[in-house]
């Protein structure tokens, strides 16, 4: 949040506000808290601008709330993804890599036209050169070739999702090599498996990516990478992992 703040030229809370705000919200609705593996309690914190004001200049007065809603989980099957070539998520010297509206309103034609032809959601390419995979509508991409976890780069225009900042260091603590770079659209043709991280999906995998009438499959059963993340990922969350690295917060 700090650093879309700082982006937008919005205050921001400080540390301490913002986890006592997470908490208590979270306490105050824990009785919404669905039961193990059949979803979670959506926690959302948002700064808005509320102060009056009509011309193209930061608010006066912001508000910062937190709200939290039960949810089932937000796929029951693997992805299928479709490469828009029209459409593009964020450009170069915009605000992609930050957490705002901005990111989202632009891509709700891309992703109902995408829907319409029964895809899931729609992955999207560089802005520059319409070659690079960037990331998904609402998560990010990562694709996997043996013992090697790719992800592309946060250069500007991706969003440093919390989850996969999570996945990537459990990648490398469980001996994966891990790689954020320029990942041109053609590397999927080889990939074994392909999947996507976001708060809201958590890690999902992908069942195929379309792209120019080309529909590229992917495993999605057995012994999957995205899997064994996930796994320590929960585990870690629900406390039947030891947290050993300071990252879960009790509440009472």
């Amino acid at each position: 949040m700090k650093h879309g703040a700082e982006r937008m030229l919005m205050p921001s809370p400080s540390i301490q506000q913002f986890v006592d705000a997470v908490k208590k919200t979270v306490f105050a609705n824990k009785r919404w808290i669905p039961p193990p593996g059949k979803g979670s309690l959506y926690v959302k914190p948002l700064l808005l601008g509320t102060g009056p004001i009509l011309g193209l200049a930061p608010a006066p007065e912001y508000t910062f709330v937190v709200y939290a809603s039960p949810v089932r989980n937000y796929f029951k099957s693997p992805l299928n993804l479709y490469i828009d070539e029209e459409f593009v998520r964020a450009s170069p010297g915009g605000a992609g890599g930050v957490k705002s509206i901005t990111n989202y309103a632009p891509v709700l034609k891309a992703i109902a036209r995408a829907k319409e032809r029964g895809f899931s959601d729609v992955l999207y390419l560089d802005a520059m050169n319409r070659k690079y995979l960037e990331e998904v509508s609402s998560c990010n991409i990562f694709i996997v070739k043996g013992n090697h976890i790719s992800t592309p780069s946060t250069n500007g225009t991706i969003l440093a999702g919390v989850t996969r900042k999570s996945i990537l260091e459990f990648a490398r603590d469980q001996g994966y090599q891990v790689e954020e770079r320029a990942i041109p659209v053609d590397d999927v043709v080889d990939a074994d498996e392909v999947f996507c991280t976001g708060t809201a999906v958590g890690v999902a995998p992908v069942g195929s990516i379309t792209h120019q009438d080309r529909r590229i499959e992917f495993k999605t059963e057995g012994n999957l990478v995205c899997k064994e993340l996930y796994s320590t990922l929960v585990g870690l969350q629900t406390g039947r992992i030891e947290d050993k690295k300071g990252w879960t917060v009790e509440i009472h």
